[in-house]
């Protein structure tokens, strides 16, 4: 490829020298001749304007020494011209160079000269072929007597342009070797920037190219030095939810501001970055290039992080089943004992009491919260926290009516700070979380305190970040997510997420969302037996 750039440039740099030597030369001959002719017209005429020069060809006979030889003989020698030739009004010569020819009719139609014209032109004579100007030659009343014609060599203007060709070739030459020198620097950048491949191999890489970046599952985002967009591959449009029409502008116009697009800028740094863009939780990963530029890798981890937050609750769940299966297994045999002791009455009251806590908390739960999956989620993480020795308690203010838009996004709302409080109240003394829901209107605000270390007030706003976490990531997963979805649902409803100082010490996280109930709808129509049954208490 190398050789073949180079070959192509100095083609080109020779063909641009021989084009402008020729549009030089080509000017500079008609040049060269028009200057001949207006000298020898100029000469014709200053040799007409001589004193007594027409009264002498008036008065005096065509001789080789008469007085109008001596005066052309004379001016031709100055002038360097070839001849000049005065003639009377029928053409017959008083001057020549050559003295045979004086007495005789000149060669060349003397016409246009003695009808009061001046004449220019390269022409043949018997002194052969000559720029000539031509003028009339008058009397002192005006009156043309005949002419003054003047010739100048042809041979010595192709003389001058033949030898003003050596050096126009030598500026010619010197600017080719110049054209050379920078061709071969080029070539020799394009070669380190080609990496010396050939135009066919270059074209089938970038076809390859396309190929692989619009095929591969993972998205690619190419930014310049500047910063900006320079291409993205289709995966990288769908896990983004953007087009075309970003290439050109900065993460931060093409995404808006936050973690997403500060990853790409490489504002945050590292490997395996987590993001959350809409509801896709995405790894990213950012490489520098030698231009300047950056080229970030984008990977879809929304399925896995739903499996691992299945494998969570699937593990909750299974603590808590072994929960409640070590406490049965506690309570059978303290009944079994009672039994063997004899102590019936004793074993009746235990069994009522066991019932009887369990039908109290699920009671407790519901008649604050009709939602089945709310209330569902708050029974089975009570036994849950009643296993790791932490009481889950819901707050009086609680009242949550069944008309949820949603009811899966609050779950997961709630579900992830409810884990992130058991975590923390865990080992701490008179361990306890409260839960408080409650609607103002349309409106539900979710609070959750526990009684751990708290939040300091520098991580207040960083614990919201995708990937930012206190805890050991579990095997299957990374942390660092749930309480970022937390605050992208709510955010994304119109509400927000902020966490703060519980009364007594620990976290208090606070959930506002907007709009999370249907409008209430109207009252359904009795039946005739219950209208009927309504009467019939009316009437007792």
């Amino acid at each position: 490829m190398f050789s073949q750039v180079l070959l192509m440039q100095l083609a080109i740099a020779a063909g641009v020298a021989v084009l402008a030597t020729g549009l030089f030369l080509a000017p500079l001959s008609d040049q060269l001749d028009d200057q001949a002719m207006r000298r020898a017209l100029a000469i014709a005429q200053t040799t007409a304007a001589r004193p007594r020069l027409a009264d002498e060809v008036k008065d005096t006979p065509p001789l080789a020494d008469g007085p109008v030889q001596r005066q052309a003989e004379q001016i031709r020698r100055a002038t360097h011209a070839e001849y000049i030739v005065v003639m009377d009004w029928r053409g017959v010569r008083w001057s020549h160079p050559t003295r045979s020819e004086v007495g005789r009719t000149v060669s060349t139609d003397p016409g246009q000269a003695l009808a009061g014209k001046e004449v220019m032109q390269i022409d043949s004579g018997t002194l052969g072929r000559t720029a000539r100007g031509k003028v009339p030659l008058r009397d002192s009343d005006g009156e043309i007597v005949g002419a003054v014609s003047v010739g100048i060599a042809y041979d010595s203007v192709r003389a001058r342009l033949i030898h003003a060709i050596p050096g126009l070739f030598a500026y010619a030459g010197g600017a080719l070797a110049v054209g050379a020198l920078a061709a071969w620097l080029i070539s020799r950048r394009v070669q380190r920037q080609t990496r010396d491949l050939a135009f066919s191999d270059i074209s089938g890489l970038l076809a390859e190219r396309e190929a692989m970046l619009h095929g591969i599952r993972e998205g690619v985002v190419a930014l310049d030095r500047a910063g900006r967009v320079r291409l993205l591959n289709d995966e990288a449009q769908r896990l983004l939810g953007i087009g075309d029409e970003v290439v050109g502008r900065s993460p931060e116009e093409a995404l808006g501001e936050g973690r997403t697009a500060d990853v790409l800028t490489g504002r945050v740094t590292g490997t395996d970055l987590l993001t959350v863009r809409g509801q896709r939780v995405l790894v990213a990963n950012r490489m520098p290039t030698d231009d300047g530029g950056a080229v970030a890798t984008l990977r879809d981890r929304t399925e896995l992080e739903q499996l691992g937050r299945e494998l969570d609750s699937t593990r909750g769940l299974i603590d808590a089943l072994r929960a409640q299966d070590h406490e049965h297994a506690n309570r059978m045999h303290t009944l079994l004992g009672l039994l063997e002791l004899e102590m019936y009455d004793d074993a009746v009251e235990f069994v009522g009491e066991v019932v009887g806590d369990h039908r109290a908390t699920a009671e407790q739960v519901t008649e604050k919260i009709e939602d089945p999956l709310i209330a569902a989620l708050l029974v089975g993480k009570a036994t849950v926290a009643a296993e790791r020795g932490v009481a889950l308690w819901v707050s009086d203010r609680t009242r949550l009516p069944d008309r949820l838009v949603d009811p899966g996004g609050l779950v997961t709302i709630l579900g992830n700070l409810v884990d992130n409080a058991l975590d923390a109240a865990a080992g701490s003394p008179h361990a306890r979380v409260e839960v408080e829901l409650r609607t103002e209107g349309r409106t539900a605000v979710l609070r959750v305190r526990d009684t751990g270390p708290g939040i300091p007030v520098e991580h207040r706003e960083l614990i919201f970040t995708e990937g930012w976490s206190t805890k050991k990531p579990p095997a299957h997963r990374e942390r660092g997510i749930g309480l970022s979805l937390v605050r992208r649902l709510a955010e994304r409803q119109g509400g927000s997420a902020t966490v703060g100082e519980a009364g007594g010490g620990g976290a208090e996280f606070t959930v506002v969302l907007p709009d999370v109930l249907a409008e209430p709808g109207p009252e359904p129509a009795l039946t005739a037996s219950q209208a009927a049954g309504a009467a019939t208490e009316e009437e007792s």
